[in-house]
């Protein structure tokens, strides 16, 4: 695999003006703030399609790697032929993959890189997930320890107060890639694929989200064969049904040394 694609297109943050308000009567006073970097980012597979995602330009090829991965374009990557910059535009990052005819291309304008969007049969897409292995085993008090370290790596976040991330982290909770972006699903897959660039296993592995867990992040879990999900926030009707399906842990509001278990709660010892 050849591997010269520029990791970042430039600034992500940026320095703006604004004017504060604070208190009912309060008058209002100028102020130097800044913002998160939102950047049109295409991720050009050959012989696929044009995935134009809507990121913050970092981690570019962890980016490309694992929405790959995760929209079952490929397996590992040994199914990577090329990684690159894109020669003919700055804001792409080129794969070229050794089975193109096997995956399916999209090819529409992603938000951010949600893997339901444009997907013709949702139940088709679901039955053919995996279902995850029962090898991880947690105290409840890892799952504030990782979300809380999770929470101090969050250096865009800390500056804007405008990004999510995604932490992958072993049965000892140690946090074995890390992922942050304006969108919740682009930080997964940057998260994933930072571990396939590095050789990593997600198997019997566990991801912390800063966010709310929807559908689309329930299924780039089980595609990495991670078995348990530590949010900050709460999960949607979808997420429970599909974590369940899966054999996915799904732990929602783990926040102030507590959490709710949703599904397959076992792998959480009392």
């Amino acid at each position: 695999m050849t591997d010269d694609a520029d990791d970042s297109l430039g600034e992500t943050v940026r320095d703006v003006e604004a004017v504060r308000f604070s208190g009912s009567d309060a008058a209002p006073r100028p102020e130097h703030t800044q913002v998160v970097v939102e950047q049109a980012v295409t991720i050009r597979v050959d012989d696929v399609g044009d995935f134009t995602v809507m990121c913050t330009p970092r981690d570019l090829r962890a980016l490309a790697v694992g929405f790959a991965f995760s929209e079952g374009m490929i397996t590992s990557t040994n199914d990577i032929h090329l990684l690159a910059a894109c020669e003919e535009d700055p804001t792409a990052v080129r794969l070229k993959i050794r089975n193109p005819e096997g995956a399916s291309g999209r090819n529409l304008v992603v938000a951010s890189s949600c893997g339901m969007c444009g997907s013709r049969n949702v139940a088709e897409v679901l039955v053919r997930l995996p279902r995850s292995g029962d090898s991880l085993r947690v105290r409840p008090r890892l799952l504030n320890e990782v979300v809380q370290e999770m929470g101090s790596r969050q250096e865009l976040f800390a500056a804007t107060g405008g990004t999510h991330a995604a932490a992958v982290f072993d049965a000892e909770g140690r946090i074995v890639s890390f992922g942050e972006d304006i969108g919740r699903h682009n930080a997964m897959d940057k998260a994933i694929g930072k571990c396939l660039l590095s050789n990593e296993s997600t198997a019997g592995c566990g991801v912390a989200l800063s966010g709310r867990v929807s559908l689309e992040l329930v299924t780039k879990a089980a595609r990495a064969g991670i078995e348990l999900i530590a949010a900050v926030s709460a999960p949607t009707s979808m997420a429970v049904e599909v974590a369940r399906m899966t054999g996915i842990t799904l732990c929602a509001f783990v926040r102030d040394d507590r959490a709710t278990v949703y599904t397959h709660p076992h792998r959480v010892l009392s």
